[in-house]
């Protein structure tokens, strides 16, 4: 009888099905899918008894995505997102604590800076950052070295007057048509909050105040510096292409490669990607150390990834994302999307410090990136949805004043917020 025991409960052990992990990835650059693909079945190779699925997402509709998800209580086992917008998950009871899960290895080799922006108030970790990416000036090499500008160094960076200076230098009507042949700058702003709120840190602003516990939008002299700078180059100066207020970072590159603008303030370092993917083999191109406010401070807002609470294989969902950001291939990863690894020891990878593509010049970057205040207040995804966005748009379309837009973010915004109280 012992024997014949023994005998069944080894075949129904030899018969269990494996683990079943569902993972939703929002990788969309070709480099990026290919590295989570060969991840993803590097890990089903060595891991007969723990399978994870890989669901391809979008960046444009995930919130709703998991929203839904919360409500069925279908989760997915780990998902994809940004660290701005999981502390809304994690107010609402959504997501599990990583840190009973994170070594003391992982701990000190991920960037404090990129902890800070997942953590909770009493230490949980509510995604693993894995990735993360800084805002740069792209140039085009030609215009400026034709012009004999001098150009900054991470010592010596631009300030945001000296943008402007040079910026008005280079646009230029060649025919004397009164049309702008070649405009000194270019700024994407169709989605411009996360562009606007990072660069505003550099300012000393931040959108967002807290006392006694609750949060506040405050849009001040601090806040209103940047968007006057931009304001002043589309409108005043008229050396910023006012075209580029309904262009994504993607769109204004074609016309960059042209020669149509000698600057990108501002652009996300990934940006870099689809340069060297799709401008012309002749095009000369470079990288500038970030803009100068006050200080050179930029928001950060790592890609993460999280485990719902409702999963029922939350730790063989850490298991993966533990091999998901090796060293090896977070590496992989931050080189599929352009950006930078959050692990210290991948980031001093050779891969990050040739100056090739521009890479040592955007890696020493990461020692600005910070949290922004925004991290963690109870509304901000609705804020930046609802509020922000339009009336930035509306802004930098010229439709509306600086303090116009400033008394709509605070009034609009702080009803929002006053429901989550």
């Amino acid at each position: 009888m012992l024997v014949l025991l023994v005998v069944l409960s080894f075949g129904a052990l030899a018969s269990a099905e494996p683990v079943k992990i569902r993972f939703v990835s929002l990788a969309w650059q070709e480099q990026s899918i290919a590295a989570n693909y060969e991840i993803v079945d590097e890990w089903n190779r060595l891991n007969p008894d723990i399978q994870v699925e890989y669901i391809p997402g979008s960046w444009d509709s995930i919130h709703d995505y998991m929203v839904t998800s919360f409500e069925t209580g279908d989760v997915p086992d780990i998902f994809h997102y940004e660290a701005a917008l999981i502390g809304d998950f994690a107010r609402r009871g959504y997501l599990a604590d990583l840190r009973p899960y994170i070594d003391d290895e992982l701990w000190e080799d991920t960037f404090e800076g990129a902890w800070a922006t997942v953590a909770g108030d009493n230490g949980e970790i509510w995604g693993m950052p894995f990735i993360w990416e800084s805002l740069i000036i792209l140039y085009n090499k030609d215009i400026l070295e034709e012009a004999g500008i001098e150009l900054p160094t991470t010592e010596n960076p631009w300030t945001w007057d000296d943008i402007r200076s040079v910026a008005k230098e280079l646009t230029v009507d060649f025919d004397g048509d009164g049309e702008i042949d070649q405009w000194g700058a270019a700024i994407p702003l169709r989605a411009p909050v996360n562009r606007i709120l990072n660069l505003t840190l550099g300012f000393g602003g931040g959108y967002f105040v807290e006392e006694d516990g609750r949060y506040t939008v405050r849009v001040g002299e601090a806040e209103k510096g940047l968007l006057s700078v931009i304001m002043d180059m589309i409108y005043e100066d008229k050396s910023a292409y006012p075209g580029a207020v309904g262009l994504s970072g993607t769109a204004v590159l074609p016309a960059f490669y042209e020669g149509d603008y000698a600057l990108l303030p501002g652009i996300g370092v990934w940006a870099r990607q689809q340069i060297m993917q799709n401008a012309p083999e002749d095009f000369r191109w470079g990288v500038l150390p970030p803009v100068k406010g006050q200080t050179q401070l930029q928001g950060a807002n790592p890609q993460t990834l999280s485990i719902p609470k409702a999963s029922k294989h939350q730790a063989e969902a850490m298991e993966f994302i533990k091999f998901f950001v090796a060293k090896e291939n977070v590496t992989k990863l931050a080189l599929g999307d352009w950006m930078y690894p959050t692990r210290k020891s991948a980031l001093a990878m050779p891969e990050f410090q040739t100056e090739e593509a521009g890479w040592k010049v955007s890696s020493e970057t990461v020692q600005f990136l910070t949290v922004g205040p925004w991290h963690g207040v109870p509304g901000f995804p609705e804020w930046k949805d609802r509020v922000a966005t339009p009336v930035m748009q509306e802004l930098f379309a010229n439709q509306i004043t600086i303090e116009e837009a400033a008394q709509r973010m605070e009034s609009e915004g702080n009803r929002i917020l006053q429901r989550y109280r």
